[in-house]
């Protein structure tokens, strides 16, 4: 139902429209006192790049994050990356991952981008204190935030906001009648758009996530995914039929598909009952690193790469250079 008022599908979003005008007065006035100096943020003593974006759900952000840092990582750059960290709960902030974080502590996101890109990452609901515990822990030439786009207590000196291609931003109105966090207009401000599928427009940077081989959560063993096939999928992610999608356009034969919410909490019993003839059962990478520790034989996850357009050189060259 959401999906369709949010899509301009459904008149119903009249009667949220009182609602969503509150949301947009209340963030007005947030970052106007920010800009009119009621509130101060904190800079951090080495350049910050944002990935954030203006609407609620998946937009392919955390791909994003991981393209980024690994290629600054391969220009020689050291790197943190900062996150609020949702779906998890520690019992202490600011907290820096290692190798044994749950992403019942830090939430599966920052598990999988510490995984993914090696780099030192840290969360917490006030994301000045996790660059703090960044910058105490090593030294670092630059902190991504992954999101955060809305969180101007921590002053950023480059803003990148990634978009669905597909669903852009649906009817246009701040939620709860419509997707946005901010109005489209905020584009006009920020330093890159990054369109994630479907057409980018002149000035955007097209990007498309490819997968790689599904690979097995309990032996590591990798498969073409339509090898696999029929296969039972599941995604715990911002938008599921994305990742459905892409299992079928690569030609894997989709049994079943289960979408979960996002940042959804998984236990063996509830997943391995989606599988009752012992099927493969395949997820997305973010679904995985919350599985793994209970994995069956017949799990798999399929990874995804961002592949960014030429348009994005200018981007890294400019975020290079405020590192120097």
């Amino acid at each position: 139902m959401i999906e369709r008022i949010w899509s301009g599908r459904s008149a119903l979003y009249l009667l949220l429209l009182p609602f969503s005008l509150l949301y947009g007065l209340i963030a007005n006035l947030i970052r106007l006192s920010y800009r009119l100096g009621l509130r101060r943020a904190w800079r951090a003593p080495v350049p910050v790049v944002v990935v954030g974006n203006l609407t609620a759900g998946g937009n392919g952000k955390t791909p994003v994050v991981i393209w980024l840092v690994e290629q600054l990582q391969q220009r020689g750059l050291r790197v943190g990356v900062v996150s609020r960290g949702y779906g998890g709960k520690s019992s202490h902030y600011p907290l820096l991952l290692n190798a044994a974080t749950s992403t019942q502590e830090a939430g599966d996101e920052p598990v999988l981008i510490a995984q993914r890109t090696g780099a030192p990452v840290a969360v917490a609901p006030v994301r000045s204190d996790a660059v703090k515990a960044l910058l105490a822990a090593g030294p670092l030439d630059l902190i991504v935030t992954d999101d955060g786009l809305q969180h101007y207590a921590l002053a950023r000196d480059t803003e990148i906001v990634v978009v669905d291609g597909e669903r852009r931003f649906g009817n246009g109105w701040w939620l709860p009648a419509g997707p946005m966090r901010e109005r489209a207009s905020r584009l006009k401000q920020v330093d890159a758009v990054i369109v994630n599928g479907g057409a980018a427009a002149e000035g955007e940077i097209a990007m498309a996530l490819q997968p790689g081989e599904a690979i097995n959560l309990k032996t590591g063993v990798s498969s073409p995914a339509s090898a696999l096939s029929p296969v039972v999928a599941m995604a715990g992610i911002g938008h599921p039929p994305r990742f459905f999608a892409t299992l079928r356009q690569h030609g894997v034969e989709v049994a079943q598909t289960v979408p979960f919410a996002d940042h959804q909490a998984y236990s063996e019993a509830s997943l391995t009952a989606l599988t009752p003839a012992n099927e493969p059962l395949i997820m997305t990478e973010k679904d995985a690193v919350k599985c793994r520790a209970f994995a069956h034989d017949n799990w798999w996850y399929l990874p995804v790469e961002a592949r960014l357009s030429a348009a994005a050189e200018p981007l890294l060259k400019k975020i290079i250079a405020l590192c120097r």
